[in-house]
């Protein structure tokens, strides 16, 4: 298990780290996601997962991964 912490722009209210929490809750391999609008971060605790296609499925949904 290891955790993965982003850094993340556009997020703005609690909506915003719903909308990431839940998008990315249902990737295999994910065990916990708490995005964090205040800070500007999301943190990702998880088996074995692609960065890379973590980062596209938070982009896809409109915040940018940095």
């Amino acid at each position: 298990m290891k955790e993965i912490i982003l850094k993340v722009e556009g997020m703005a209210c609690t909506g915003c780290e719903n909308r990431i929490q839940n998008a990315l809750k249902t990737k295999e391999g994910i065990k916990e996601v708490v995005a964090n609008h205040k800070e500007g971060t999301v943190k990702i605790v998880a088996e074995d997962v692609n960065l890379e296609e973590i980062k596209e499925k938070i982009e896809a949904i409109g915040f940018t991964v940095i």
